[in-house]
């Protein structure tokens, strides 16, 4: 029996949900693993992709339409409540996951003692102007190499790639992935989970990192561990489109909102360490630990 839930909260991103889906059943060492999908507001055909699926996929999913949405950190912290193993793979439903990602993150678990926060190597295409060839963590290659959407995406060649890229790589950088992580359940709930200050989405991985790191959680992302990003498709650019000049509006004032409410909690945005993580801003009365508000 699986020790390890995946868990995926989506927004009208149905053509890489599926994605997502298809390799965690696909690849994980534990492919059979309960799976949790929150889908909300979708009105790309997302809820009756469930509907039709979900058994046959061993999906447990759940649908909402809320005028106040949860989004993305909300959308985990839902997951979440519903999870029953020991640990939890959270997923973004922008991602393909290659082979062994899940195994090669709790094995971890085995080697660090304490509150730990697991996470893959990120891969993604460089479809924006000012990405690098790497930044710790974080691999870019040109858009042509493994594809960049959903419908041209070469899943076979990637799974290649990926499994030789672990098996001769062995880096860990003290950081955690902002698109998706990997911890015991308990430590997710022991901190509060994320802050809903910032839903429906923007900033709230970073609050959550920072008063992890002020609260003794340690942080691993491995090489062992690869997952393919298709890189901002819920939160720049969803529903599959290509036309990457143009973001929606509701989008840039999630965002702009979120910073403000950002800059009102804790004074100032974060600087970044060598690692490119955050770097916690100390010196405030923010408490590091929050309620559970979670409200199933």
């Amino acid at each position: 029996m699986s020790k390890i839930t995946s868990v995926i909260p989506t927004y009208n991103n149905l053509p890489f949900l599926k994605l997502t889906v298809k390799s965690v059943r696909q690849n994980c060492y534990y492919n059979d693993m309960p799976l949790v999908v929150f889908a909300e507001n979708c009105t790309d055909g997302t809820d009756e992709w469930l509907d039709e699926n979900a058994d046959e996929l061993g999906i447990e999913f759940y649908i909402e339409k809320n005028e106040e949405q949860r989004g993305i950190g909300g959308g985990i912290d839902f997951c979440v409540s519903k999870v029953k193993t020991e640990f939890v793979n959270i997923l973004h439903s922008d991602f393909w996951v290659a082979p062994n990602q899940d195994i090669e993150l709790l094995k971890l678990y085995d080697e660090v003692d304490g509150r730990l926060i697991a996470s893959s190597f990120r891969v993604q295409p460089n479809i924006f102007p000012n990405d690098p060839d790497y930044r710790p963590g974080t691999l870019f290659f040109h858009v042509n190499e493994f594809g960049a959407y959903d419908d041209d995406f070469d899943q076979e060649y990637f799974d290649r790639w990926a499994s030789e890229f672990s098996k001769d790589n062995n880096v860990q950088v003290k950081k955690a992935g902002g698109a998706g992580y990997f911890c015991r359940v308990d430590d997710h709930l022991w901190i509060g989970g994320n802050d809903p200050i910032f839903e429906p989405m923007y900033w709230e991985d970073k609050d959550l990192f920072m008063r992890m790191q002020m609260e003794d959680y340690k942080f691993v992302m491995t090489s062992k561990s690869v997952v393919w990003h298709f890189a901002s498709r819920t939160s720049r650019f969803p529903n599959s489109t290509k036309n990457l000049k143009h973001r929606p509006p509701h989008l840039v004032e999630w965002e702009k909102r979120a910073t403000q409410r950002f800059i009102e909690k804790w004074g100032k945005l974060p600087q970044e360490d060598s690692e490119t993580f955050v770097i916690p801003i100390t010196g405030t009365d923010n408490p590091n630990r929050i309620e559970w508000s979670y409200d199933e």
